[in-house]
Formats: C-alpha cells, structure tokens, sequence
C-alpha cells in the first residue's frame, strides 16, 4: 500500500500529528512509524508530565501561542477521553531578593500571554498554598497542572486509527532511510520498506540526523541534556502539595530544579541539566561514541559549554551528589532532610543547538520537498502537542496536494 502520509516518529508530538491530520481528513491513509516497542519511550515519556501555562516564553513567539492554545485543548482532551490530569496550580517563588526583578519579568510576560487568573503573592500567601515553603514572594498560576503525557500520547493514536481502519500504527520499525526524490517517497525501515505520499518527522531527539537523511541542509546540531530526578520519601510528602517552581536564572537556560506532583501521587524533585554522552542515554555513565563525537566536534557545543560554565560544572557535581541536590531544594523547602529524598528517574530533552551555543530558540518547524520537519520542539513541546498537531495539519494543506 501507498499512504498518503508517513509520520516518523511515535512520541507525543507524532501522536498529535496523526490525530489531528486523521481528525480533519479521515479519509487519508496515514502511517506512523515508532522504532521502540512502546509509543512516547523517549522525551515524552520521561519528562516531568507537567501541563505549562505559558508563563515563561516571549509574547508572540511560536512556544508562547501554541502552550497556550494547545494547553486549552490538553485539558479538555484529557476529560473527555478519560487522561489522567488535574489543573491543581503551581507557585513560582523568589527566595533572594534579587531574584524579585526576575519574578516581576515573568508575571508581566504571564499578563501579555493572557494566562488566566496569575497573581502576585506575599511570602506569607505562598505559605497558604504551599505550607513549607519559605520565600520573600511568589506568583500563583492556577492554570498549570500535571497530566499522564505516556497515556494522552497512547489515546491519540487509538482515536485516529479508529478514524481510518486502513491507516497504520508500525512499532519497533527504526527508519534506516528515506527517500523522496520520486513521485511517491520511499520509506525504508529495519522491517520492511514502505511508500508515501508525502513524510512528517516527529524525531525528537534523532531530529536532525533524518532531517540531513531527507536531504536538509541544516547548519545546527542536536545536542541532548540528560535531566535527574529524586523523589520524596512517604516521609517527606506532606511538605510538597503541588508544583513548586524557583525564579529562573536568566542567564541559564533551564527552568531550575522544581517540584512536581506526579498523577500516580508521586512527587519528584528536579531536573538538573547536565550535557548526556548518550542522547537515549538515562543512566549517568551511558555512553555513545557516535553521539558524543557529534556533539563534542560542533563548535555549538563549546560555546554553550563556556558561555555557561559555572553553571555546567555545579549541575554535574549535583548529578552525583545527594547532598549537593538536597542542597538546591533547601532553597525553597529548608526543612527537608536526606532521608526526604531519594534517587529517582531521569530524563533526556533534545536542544537544537546554534552554532552560537544559544539553546532559547523558538518552535521550528520547516517545510522541505515532500517533508515537513520540526526540528525543534522542547518544553513546552508536550503541552503544546495538540496544537503543534493542528499547526502541522495546516502546513499539510498549504504545501501538499490532499
């Protein structure tokens, strides 16, 4: 069979792809190509499972618009298909005064983005949401919430192959190669080629090595960022509600360790941001040679590295120490102990990096031949799945002939 369309990559950006395009024309053949054995097994299904109000990204910009219309459709989705999800609200807190202009920054940047209902807080009024907590200040940020991103991912999939009966769900199929050069692109994987009309890669962390097997010059690299998590102990989950958030260092290009209530009633503490030697790597000695030759060879990744060296070196000494981490967390929560936490998951997200070394880019999705490809899809990549998904569909219809 020819589909219509091929969907490379089976993480939740992919699923949303599929259910949006098969909701909008049921009538496509579409294919969706996974080379692990479950569906979300990478970014998706490692990250924090936190549902992003929007606070934080610049008014405008493609991050910004699509977490906060995709979050919309999160939330409703989930209710309706039965995800586990509760919008519970999170606070983000200053612990240091000079951490106060930085948190005016981002409640003003909140109020540009129309989030719903944020507002200013005392240290005192933290308390009230978060008891032991201690902070100079904060912002309340109702609409954010934790949802089952493994779950809402398996869903979308099931919905759309309901839709088409024809169309295909092809897991532990690794795509080796493509090749769109012909009337029709051929697709070869580890079992079995297929053909297509046209091609969407949802790669995630292998997004650039199968934009350059489609033939895209592309100039940046991706370089991956393994997070850490600890959890709390049955002892110290009275001290955590919801989800706590720091001021984050604008300087650094991460959100900063938080904590975060899971939807199994877990509650984990982190990530860091160390740079990974594995890009599917979890553990902290996973180690590939391809991998690590790629990044340590782009001149990208030694800019970023000097340009954020002090940071660099105190989030790879708090990788291997419980102390130093616990350490992190005191900032906020001064009364927990060693024995709150423990060592928990982690988790690998993908940066396209600049050659500049900058990691702040925004959503990139390009169109090439018969391909679209995102290229770049971090946090806040999941929250804004859904509409990531309609955006793509509407790509679809502008540069292909449905």
């Amino acid at each position: 069979m020819t589909y219509d369309i091929a969907i490379i990559g089976g993480g939740i950006v992919g699923a949303a792809t599929l259910y949006k395009l098969q909701q909008k024309h049921p009538e496509k053949k579409i294919v969706l190509f996974e080379k692990e054995a479950l569906l979300a097994d990478h970014q998706t299904g490692h990250n924090s499972g936190v549902i992003h109000s929007g606070l934080y990204y610049t008014p405008g910009s493609l991050k910004a618009e699509n977490c906060i219309k995709g979050r919309k459709e999160l939330v409703k989705f989930c209710a309706e298909h039965g995800v586990d999800h509760d919008v519970c609200g999170k606070v983000v807190v200053a612990t240091d005064e000079a951490e106060l202009p930085y948190l005016d920054k981002i409640f003003e940047t909140g109020k540009k983005n129309g989030i719903e209902g944020i507002k200013k807080l005392t240290g005192e009024e933290v308390k009230e949401h978060e008891p032991f907590v201690e902070s100079i200040g904060g912002i309340w940020v109702p609409v954010t919430g934790i949802v089952d991103f493994r779950g809402m991912t398996a869903k979308m999939v099931e919905l759309a192959l309901k839709m088409q009966p024809e169309s295909k769900l092809c897991l532990e199929h690794e795509v080796k190669d493509v090749d769109s050069s012909g009337e029709v692109a051929k697709v070869y994987t580890n079992k079995g080629d297929y053909e297509a009309r046209y091609l969407i890669f949802c790669a995630g962390l292998q997004a650039d090595r199968m934009a350059k097997k489609d033939g895209v010059r592309l100039k940046e690299k991706v370089v991956g960022f393994r997070g850490d998590y600890y959890e709390l102990t049955e002892q110290g989950k009275h001290k955590v509600k919801n989800l706590i958030y720091p001021v984050p260092n604008p300087d650094f290009p991460f959100l900063g360790v938080h904590f975060t209530r899971m939807t199994n009633g877990e509650i984990e503490c982190g990530p860091n941001a160390v740079f990974t030697f594995k890009r599917e790597g979890y553990g902290k000695t996973d180690f590939s040679f391809r991998d690590t030759w790629d990044a340590l060879t782009y001149n990208g990744t030694w800019k970023l590295f000097f340009k954020n060296m002090k940071f660099g070196i105190n989030e790879y000494r708090r990788a291997f120490s419980k102390k130093l981490f616990l350490k992190t967390l005191q900032r906020m929560i001064p009364s927990l102990t060693m024995d709150d936490i423990k060592p928990g998951r982690s988790g690998v997200r993908a940066l396209l990096l600049r050659q500049d070394g900058d990691t702040r880019d925004d959503f990139r999705i390009e169109y090439h031949g018969k391909s679209i490809h995102v290229l770049n899809a971090p946090s806040p990549a999941a929250t804004a799945s859904l509409a990531i998904g309609g955006y793509i569909t509407d790509k679809v219809e502008e540069h292909f002939e449905l």
